[in-house]
């Protein structure tokens, strides 16, 4: 049946119907995350073959198809691949996805988009865990240790980026009602606290643990290893995996509390499943990777920008977005001083300190006390 409305005259003229409600970009984000799909695809073989070394997959390739003759050279490559580059990639994929992701909750829960791990202390928390195990695990923490082995480090950066995220939210949070001011500034306070902190552990710690905690502190994936991988892996790989379940949740946040529970919407029971899904994320992030600044609120409000505020392809497209991101700077930092290697924070600082101000040049009226 035509739809229509009838003209001066009497006629019935033909109105064209509208396919999609205004303001929908489905299309133009399930569009993206496909691209992204092809894009992370891309990143992960331009990493096996991005390096000091002239090793790559493809000579992997040649070697099982019996193209190559040089069993010397192949076996060479094998480890170069298997060894190095295989586990830093994995790893970084999963950082990446899994500060961007971290991001994307934090700003939702906070309903502002300067919420993010490393700008409000809750990496600074997981940083002070992980130092303490790092100095201490083999002397007064060392009962720890034994009983928790590999998992000692991850969990032990969970636990302080759990309780910088609770502190916070409870500092922040009055009447249901976040303060953005007030976030920012007890983030500050409590990264600041952190950090003198972790100082002490770092004057504590021998030659060749500072050596590393400096290198850690900006930020690299130089130690990825299959042991590193098998430790701070599965507890990122089980945060990725709830964080769909919370896009509904964070889209009745966005309307607000009220509206949220009116929705069906377990409110605080809700939130503290958020939290914790940001702190085992952003906590075995930080264990093996150190800590790297302004994934988490940089691309998602990149992807704002283009998909829309919609959790349900927000959060799967930050996902994608911060694994892509973090795998091109980490072929950076091991080919912009090669042979040496650039920490990766001073490369996502560098990228993402300009656009984080641009962000908050647009909010600054939120910021008003």
């Amino acid at each position: 049946m035509n739809v229509g409305i009838k003209n001066a005259s009497g006629q019935l003229v033909k109105t064209p119907k509208r396919k999609t409600l205004d303001g929908d970009r489905g299309a133009i984000a399930r569009l993206t995350i496909l691209i992204l799909v092809v894009a992370l695809l891309i990143a992960m073989f331009a990493s096996l073959t991005t390096g000091s070394s002239d090793a790559s997959a493809v000579n992997v390739i040649q070697h099982w198809l019996g193209l190559s003759g040089d069993a010397e050279i192949s076996m060479r490559d094998r480890i170069i691949i298997y060894d190095i580059r295989l586990p830093r990639l994995l790893l970084g994929s999963l950082v990446g996805a899994s500060l961007a992701v971290s991001g994307a909750i934090m700003q939702g829960l906070f309903r502002n988009p300067l919420a993010d791990p490393g700008l409000i202390g809750v990496s600074a928390g997981a940083g002070l865990g992980a130092v303490s195990i790092i100095v201490l695990g083999g002397t007064a923490l060392a009962p720890i240790t034994a009983l928790l082995g590999i998992y000692t480090l991850p969990l032990s950066a969970f636990f302080g980026a759990l309780a910088s995220t609770m502190l916070l939210y409870k500092i922040a949070t009055r009447n249901g009602q976040t303060s953005i001011a007030t976030m920012l500034l007890a983030g500050i306070a409590l990264g600041a606290l952190a950090g003198s902190l972790t100082g002490i552990f770092v004057y504590m710690a021998d030659d060749a643990q500072l050596r590393d905690l400096t290198f850690w502190g900006l930020g690299s994936l130089a130690g990825s290893s299959w042991e590193k991988l098998l430790a701070a892996g599965p507890i990122i790989i089980v945060a990725l995996i709830a964080t769909p379940f919370l896009s509904r949740g964070l889209n009745g946040l966005a309307l607000g509390e009220a509206t949220a529970n009116h929705l069906g919407i377990p409110v605080q029971r809700f939130k503290n499943i958020a939290i914790v899904t940001v702190a085992a994320a952003t906590g075995a992030s930080v264990a093996v990777s150190g800590g790297i600044g302004f994934v988490g609120i940089v691309l998602p409000h990149m992807l704002r920008l283009v998909i829309g505020p919609d959790h349900r392809y927000l959060l799967p497209a930050s996902a994608l977005l911060g694994a892509i991101m973090l795998l091109f700077a980490d072929a950076v930092s091991r080919t912009i001083v090669a042979p040496a290697e650039l920490p990766i924070g001073i490369i996502t600082a560098v990228a993402g300190a300009p656009f984080f101000l641009w962000i908050l040049l647009r909010k600054r009226g939120m910021l008003d006390i």
